[in-house]
């Protein structure tokens, strides 16, 4: 039962050629004589046309089962210009039912009116889509040319161990019991963090691997609890090294299965530019529509609300959109303003229209006309433009009019559409960032990121100041991959842990073989660890990380399929020594 070809890859240069195919049936009519068949398989489908004397052998045969058909490739009378194959049939001659189906529980065409959910449950049968399918294929494409890309140059891949020790600084871990050691536990790795370095202690000089991630954390759309990275470091080089082996990547990855070409450099802007020009650390630049800091038009304004927050040292942010002031009513703008209060913390939204050379809106009477004048001017309004303004502190506007920015981009179809990709590296991200909840310092990328040269001095007296070595790749806003040179001195790292407030026999505990490992001569080195699922993602052109995962969960991290995570044998947990107990729910 050995098939001679894919079924998708017969055309009309195999006409008059024998062949035996095997797969699904994805369609079939029966026109009384003659019965037709689309049969499926992973590369395509192709139609069979079975004669008087072989239509009663497929009478009872329905969607989903599974024919082995030998006969004659034929051009067809009537093609098919909307399949890869429409221009040929095969004209059967010996037909086999390997196996029967069911009706199935889920539509499976590539637009399928199944729920989510149900799909979700389903997820073996979801996967015969074409579609999800193309998506599998791809993110394998991608593996590959990954690499044959980093053994050329000189990359060694080694596996890291799944099952390892918890080092609690970021998200939180998988815990994983020990049946051995009990009351010990292994953690689930967040990223290969420590080993990778280790390595280049080790004198590797250049790894990779393709390695599974897992953090218990919150989820959102673009996440899963465990995930896919596509993990790089290499010893004895800097930033400038770094981005040139990944800018060399995403030009193979993105020529190899999308025969796109990039441009030759990604522009790099800086972190603190970055939130002031766009109000985001992953802005899409496929369009333009910039944040405007306007506060110094206002220096003597007599408008209180804007007076009040220049006396607090607050900024004043505006974003414009051209020819847009029509297609926004005071509904739709009382929608925005709610937004912007509910999910970024903004204290109100206001706005202006340019209509006949004069400006209208929400702040437009407690303006003077000079004041008026300059804005126009700053932001060289013309009829029918729309501007959004914020007046508050300055993160809350940079990150309000940011999320605006995005937002109306797609409400107005600002976003050129098709394969246009464009990436930036955002670098100098803060070293810090304060947690609320555990009132300290925290190291906002991990507390092995080296902090710049000139802003060490800084780290102890002054750390809401302090910029690191940190970087980030991003493409159509989207973050495709994080990175940092690493700290090598030992008494720097010994220093950083200070400025967290995590003691030196706390870093012993947590991670004592790794600083153990820094009095033997650590290289200079530094990496990073790319989202296989966000970049396929992107190449797939879906917003939905789930259908560029084989098997994945929902938003709240369960598997309906499997449902797991599930209940285990009470015997299971005596042998580990483990005791569950009941949360209490909140009534």
């Amino acid at each position: 039962m050995e098939k001679t070809c894919g079924n998708g890859s017969l055309r009309a240069g195999d006409a008059g050629r024998k062949v035996t195919l095997i797969g699904w049936v994805s369609k079939r009519r029966n026109l009384g004589s003659l019965v037709f068949i689309d049969l499926r398989d992973r590369s395509g489908i192709v139609q069979i046309t079975f004669d008087e004397k072989m239509a009663a052998q497929v009478q009872e045969v329905r969607n989903e089962y599974i024919l082995s058909v030998t006969g004659t490739v034929q051009l067809r009378k009537d093609a098919n210009p909307k399949m890869a194959t429409g221009e040929v049939e095969i004209h059967a001659e010996e037909v086999t039912i390997v196996n029967s189906s069911e009706a199935l529980p889920i539509d499976l065409s590539d637009n399928s009116t199944s729920s989510e959910d149900t799909r979700l449950k389903y997820r073996y049968l979801d996967l015969r889509r074409p579609s999800l399918q193309a998506n599998l294929i791809l993110r394998h494409k991608v593996c590959m040319i990954v690499r044959s890309t980093l053994d050329q140059k000189g990359f060694i891949e080694v596996e890291t161990p799944i099952l390892a020790k918890s080092t609690p600084e970021g998200a939180r871990d998988y815990l994983v019991p020990s049946r051995i050691y009990n009351g010990k536990f292994w953690a689930l790795p967040q990223s290969p963090q420590i080993y990778k370095q280790l390595l280049m202690i080790g004198g590797m000089e250049k790894y990779f691997q393709i390695a599974r991630c897992f953090r218990d954390e919150d989820l959102r759309a673009d996440r899963q609890p465990e995930f896919t990275q596509i993990d790089i470091e290499m010893s004895f080089g800097d930033e400038d090294t770094i981005f040139a082996v990944v800018e060399n990547l995403m030009h193979n990855i993105f020529k190899g299965v999308k025969n796109h070409e990039l441009e030759d450099h990604f522009i790099r802007i800086p972190w603190i530019e970055c939130m002031k020009r766009f109000g985001s650390d992953k802005p899409d630049m496929r369009f333009g529509n910039e944040i405007q800091d306007i506060t110094s038009i206002f220096e003597n304004t007599e408008f209180q609300v804007f007076r009040s927050v220049m006396e607090a040292h607050g900024m004043i942010g505006a974003v414009k959109f051209s020819n847009a002031a029509d297609k926004y009513s005071r509904k739709g703008l009382d929608a925005l303003q709610e937004f912007v209060k509910h999910g970024f913390k903004a204290k109100a939204l206001a706005y202006l229209k340019m209509n006949g050379g004069e400006l209208s809106g929400s702040i437009a009477k407690p303006l003077s006309d000079e004041e008026k004048k300059a804005v126009a001017e700053r932001l060289d309004l013309q009829d029918n433009d729309l501007v959004l303004v914020i007046a508050d502190q300055e993160r809350i506007v940079e990150t309000s009019l940011g999320a605006l920015r995005v937002r109306l981009a797609h409400e107005l179809d600002l976003i050129p559409q098709g394969e246009n990709y464009k990436f930036l590296w955002v670098t100098e991200f803060p070293m810090f960032e304060y947690s609320e909840e555990e009132h300290r310092w925290v190291a906002a990328h991990h507390p092995f990121t080296a902090p710049k040269e000139e802003d060490v001095d800084k780290l102890l007296s002054d750390p809401a100041h302090v910029s690191s070595r940190a970087y980030d790749l991003v493409c159509n806003g989207y973050e495709l991959l994080s990175g940092s040179i690493r700290i090598h001195d030992q008494q720097l790292q010994k220093k950083v842990f200070e400025a967290i407030g995590l003691s030196p026999e706390k870093a012993q505990e947590r991670f004592g073989f790794f600083l153990d490992a820094f009095k033997y001569g650590t290289p200079p080195h530094g990496g990073v660890g790319i989202g296989l699922e966000r970049l396929t993602m992107i190449l797939a052109g879906t917003d939905n990380i789930r259908d560029v995962v084989a098997f994945p969960t929902t938003n709240s991290s369960f598997d309906l399929m499997s449902e797991a995570p599930g209940n285990v044998d009470q015997e299971q947990l005596d042998v580990l020594g483990i005791e569950t107990v009941k949360k209490e729910t909140e009534e």
